[in-house]
């Protein structure tokens, strides 16, 4: 195998050199599109953090050698799709990077997929992009394999949430959810699950994004005398048809998807309406990894290591410069077929933190596989990216959303089965 040193010296005489981007003799740039205003800023904020902070524990293990580090030229989608596709065609065509961490949210990564990485045989990593879609772009031979994500299909997580309401008693449910591809393809999975579950829907009232009131997507929405409502949206845009919700005379009891898990929205509500809100999360399988960011990405970020996307971000910077770094260049498709080289089922373990990763290289120029078990645990990703886990189940009490269980990705599957 080519140390990584070599071959930067080799491409170092070859500035325009497909693929390269330095911010300094030897640096590798890769690019970050998240959210980091709009709709979905607290869940972009929040991973530019755990990414910044996987580099630097990269970094100060060792990096690339030679001095030579991971860098980030980190832009804002400001959760909106063309800009997404106009930063990150930006980071492409101009800085050249070989890879692009982003975006968030589905409606992000999608287009900046479709339009750009794609297209280019750029690696692109989502840490929190949960819509079908994206697998099926895969199945469908139109991601060039390029795509990755850290976060389990809402394939599996509609059916987990089904399962959930029911268990709870919500048997007769209300559904609000954001017209988009994410709210669209959760809704669909949800209500095929629910209902033969057992459940009944008594309406699904889609909604835009950004509107001043929802009054009039609440009060179609309490129709039929449902017992809950199921909110599938974000926290600022979720927060308001809350409140119109309860303030129209809904009960105040809730399902809630995986970005409703936020301190924001329990503010903006209020607690004392939220002690019947429930909702799933893609989980983790507690790891060392998971010890070691719950206890220093506090200090690292001035964020709760809770934050929406903040674990699963970290792991998505973590596989990135590990990837760089078994692949010994710069060179998108040398980065994409060392991704499964570092999280080898047949791998050495490795977890977070600058004493794992300096393991982690040490193996890297023995020219040995590693397997990054993350701080969402184990990862290993099949043939379109994805991977699968566990759900985290939680409730709101007192204002604080806390752990009630964990669904496992066998049950839902075995409950997926049972419904066809």
């Amino acid at each position: 195998m080519n140390k990584f040193v070599t071959s930067i010296a080799l491409l170092a005489a070859v500035v325009a050199a497909p693929g390269l981007a330095r911010a300094a003799d030897c640096d590798v740039t890769i690019g970050m599109v998240l959210e980091l205003t709009g709709e979905a800023g607290a869940y972009g904020t929040a991973g530019a953090k755990s990414v910044e902070m996987a580099l630097k524990d990269f970094n100060d293990a060792g990096g690339l050698g030679n001095g030579c580090k991971v860098v980030t030229d980190t832009r804002d989608s400001q959760t909106q799709g063309t800009v997404a596709v106009d930063q990150a065609t930006q980071l492409v065509n101009i800085k050249k990077v070989p890879l692009i961490i982003g975006g968030i949210i589905s409606p992000m990564s999608i287009p900046m997929l479709t339009s750009v990485t794609a297209p280019a045989g750029i690696v692109q990593i989502s840490p929190a992009s949960s819509s079908p879609t994206l697998t099926a772009l895969g199945r469908d031979g139109k991601t060039n394999g390029v795509f990755f994500r850290t976060i389990t299909s809402d394939a599996l997580q509609g059916t987990a949430a089904a399962k959930y309401a029911l268990d709870q008693g919500l048997k007769k449910i209300a559904i609000i959810h954001v017209n988009n591809d994410f709210g669209v393809n959760l809704e669909k999975e949800f209500e095929a699950a629910y209902k033969k579950l057992g459940g009944t829907i008594t309406s699904v009232t889609p909604y835009n994004e950004k509107q001043p009131s929802y009054t009039s997507e609440a009060n179609a929405a309490m129709k039929d005398a449902p017992e809950a409502l199921y909110l599938i949206s974000y926290p600022v845009d979720g927060a308001t048809i809350a409140r119109a919700w309860i303030s129209g005379g809904g009960p105040a009891k809730f399902l809630l998807n995986d970005g409703m898990n936020s301190s924001d929205f329990v503010k903006a509500v209020g607690a004392k309406f939220l002690n019947d809100a429930y909702g799933t999360s893609s989980g983790t399988t507690e790891s060392d990894s998971t010890k070691y960011f719950n206890a220093n990405y506090e200090a690292f970020s001035g964020l709760k290591p809770d934050a929406p996307a903040a674990d699963r971000s970290y792991d998505a910077g973590a596989i990135a410069a590990l990837a760089i770094a078994k692949a010994g260049k710069a060179d998108p498709a040398a980065i994409k077929a060392a991704i499964p080289m570092v999280t080898a089922a047949d791998g050495a373990p490795i977890h977070a933190g600058k004493e794992e990763f300096a393991k982690a290289l040490a193996l890297i120029k023995e020219g040995k596989s590693i397997r990054y078990e993350g701080v969402i645990g184990p990862i290993a990703f099949d043939q379109y990216g994805d991977i699968t886990g566990p759900f985290r189940l939680w409730k709101i009490k007192d204002g604080e959303v806390t752990t009630v269980g964990e669904m496992g990705v066998d049950e839902v599957n075995k409950i997926k089965a049972s419904l066809k």
